[in-house]
């Protein structure tokens, strides 16, 4: 195995004690922000040593290779990009604290996902559709190393199917920009150039995610090993679970737990740092 240490400032005495605890053979400079401890093994004691030094750790097989997956499943809010967009549409209406609210306890799991996001849109009812341009040109960032990443699995040949409970409007700009294969999400409905406070079709939950991610499995040919996922909130937690690797990506405890590997402190770029 390897034991890979992530982290915007990594010190050469935690290198060296996080050597020790896993019994590596060698320290191997990845980036100037990733190393790869080799021959490594677990030790419980590396986990709270790495937290209490902000450093992401994950032990990884060593003949893992970012071109063994061939699909990549990822999350949008709060993943591929900064924001909420729900959360962002609703400052427009004055609605921000309030919408957020829903918005973090349906990521925490606390409450039902489909109901929360009906709740948030209602109370979008009556703004200008010209609110979510807004949204896009002046508050939608992509994560730090989006970009990275998606360059790294690209080269790698890996499709990219981007899910998410947020809205075709951004998922479909992010399409084209990005230069995704697929994308799942939500339609806000509009009417003479407003918001009715409505979605178009099925809300895309947990469950949809789930099979948007089976359905391009199916359609590529895939086994369950060639996947790769990533998301931050319980409602990814379906569509993660059908991948042979799931990285919490700056995620709620509840997806940290279950996910194969956590990135808590760089960025999407470390995605790629993990793999040979």
């Amino acid at each position: 195995m390897n034991l890979i240490i992530q982290g915007a400032d990594i010190e050469t005495p935690d290198l060296k004690q996080l050597a020790k605890l896993a019994g590596a053979s060698a320290i191997e400079a990845v980036t100037p922000t990733a190393f790869r401890l080799r021959n490594a093994t677990a030790n419980p004691e590396i986990a709270p040593y790495c937290a209490k030094a902000r450093l992401d750790c994950a032990l990884v097989p060593e003949d893992r290779r970012l071109a063994d997956f061939r699909l990549a499943v990822m999350d949008m809010d709060s993943t591929l990009i900064t924001i909420e967009c729900v959360d962002e549409i609703a400052d427009m209406q004055g609605l921000k604290p309030e919408v957020a609210a829903i918005t973090a306890a349906a990521m925490r799991g606390e409450i039902d996902y489909p109901a929360s996001l009906r709740r948030r849109v209602a109370l979008l009812k009556g703004l200008d559709a010209g609110a979510l341009t807004r949204v896009y040109d002046e508050r939608l960032k992509l994560s730090p190393g989006a970009d990275a990443m998606l360059a790294g699995l690209k080269q790698a040949g890996i499709k990219i199917l981007l899910v998410s409970g947020g809205f075709t409007f951004f998922t479909d700009r992010l399409k084209a920009r990005l230069a995704l294969d697929y994308t799942r999400s939500n339609t806000l409905e509009i009417a003479d150039g407003k918001l009715t406070g409505h979605l178009v079709g099925d809300i895309v939950d947990a469950g949809v995610k789930r099979a948007a991610l089976l359905k391009a499995r199916d359609e590529l040919g895939l086994r369950t090993d060639q996947i790769v996922a990533l998301g931050d909130g319980a409602n990814d937690l379906k569509f993660m679970a059908e991948a042979g690797v799931s990285i919490a990506y700056h995620a709620k405890p509840i997806v940290r737990a279950q996910a194969t590997y956590a990135l808590n402190h760089v960025g999407l770029d470390g995605v790629l740092n993990l793999f040979n």
